[in-house]
């Protein structure tokens, strides 16, 4: 097969999120700058819509299914609600089959972050329900690795299964939820350059 002669030097990552009070939204800005770290890469950041309709006037534009369809990796954000993703991301996921049906997303590179409103709010166990639908996709899962000094010594947010924010005393990241969210962008980032 002939290699395209103009492909395009852009490498979309998709920064795909649900945020309410703007926690995970802070976290995807980070994931954004962690994937432009990389050269060539570029994040596409875009929200799933709320399902009661109270839509930011500003901010980043809502998601479509190109959004997915043309994207080189995905970095997928939500706050946590009883310990698992919020409703709002599940049921965008759950209208995703037309693209796991034909295998589009198989063999990207995806990562995860949440943000809880306490320290024992179920980050892990919603950072594991977000990935298994991704696996469903035949997405290729990357965490943070324990050799990232930020993930030993943290004492707010962090988790090898993905970044994550603990809110209650700290409304703003911490240096440590900073660099482990942009170390995860930048992980997704360097495996898709490596595959395109």
């Amino acid at each position: 097969m002939p290699r395209n002669p103009n492909p395009d030097p852009r490498v979309d990552i998709l920064i795909l999120y649900y945020s309410r009070s703007g926690n995970t939204e802070a976290l995807a800005r980070q994931a954004a700058r962690g994937v432009e770290q990389v050269e060539g890469m570029t994040a596409r950041l875009r929200r799933i819509p709320c399902p009661d309709g109270q839509q930011p006037t500003e901010g980043d534009p809502e998601v479509n299914v190109d959004d997915l369809r043309e994207c080189h990796g995905l970095l997928l954000g939500s706050p946590t609600y009883f310990g698992g993703m919020a409703s709002a991301v599940k049921r965008f996921l759950e209208d995703t089959s037309g693209l796991w049906f034909r295998g589009e997303l198989t063999g990207r590179p995806a990562a995860v972050f949440t943000s809880t409103g306490s320290m024992h709010g179920g980050q892990e166990t919603t950072l594991l329900s977000m990935i298994v639908p991704l696996l469903h996709h035949g997405m290729l899962i990357t965490g943070i690795p324990y050799q990232h000094p930020a993930l030993v010594h943290t004492q707010t947010g962090g988790t090898p299964y993905g970044a994550s924010h603990t809110a209650n005393d700290h409304p703003q990241l911490s240096r440590d939820e900073r660099d482990l969210t942009r170390a995860l962008g930048a992980r997704v980032a360097e495996i898709a350059r490596q595959l395109a």
